[in-house]
């Protein structure tokens, strides 16, 4: 697995989704499912920038994996922050009006939504988020 750590903050996210863009082009990956990967990266990334070590700052580490067929990735998210598994969570109800919601929750549905797996554990003291996407090269 190629890997790629930065200081868990904002303004590192788009180098972060350059190095990835740039191994997904080596794939030919289509222009769907790389969207929906940087979309997804985005939310992941963002929530361990804003929430893992707040109010202090450390590192987040991203790994890339392509799969066997070269037909999809593994996208490993690891931060040594404060324990969290997001997908214990309940999902959201999108059917209320959004006043009538509580707030968060809609970044992880997006992701579960649009990736075809996405599973957590805590790790050796890390939290280790893991999506994989898959799509059909044309």
């Amino acid at each position: 697995m190629k890997t790629m750590t930065v200081e868990a903050a904002i303004h590192n996210i788009p180098q972060v989704t350059e190095w990835v863009d740039a191994e997904l082009d080596i794939l030919h990956c289509p222009v769907k499912a790389r969207m929906q990967i940087d979309i997804a990266m985005d939310e992941i990334l963002s929530n361990i920038a804003y929430y893992a070590y707040a109010p202090g700052t450390g590192e987040m580490t991203v790994g890339f994996e392509a799969l066997p067929d070269g037909h999809g990735a593994w996208f490993e998210f690891t931060d040594r922050g404060r324990p969290y598994n997001p997908l214990e969570n309940a999902e959201p109800d999108i059917s209320l009006p959004a006043e009538d919601r509580s707030e968060g929750g809609l970044g992880i549905l997006l992701v579960r939504k649009t990736m075809d797996e996405v599973r957590y554990e805590y790790r050796d003291g890390a939290n280790v988020l893991t999506i994989r996407k898959n799509w059909i090269q044309g």
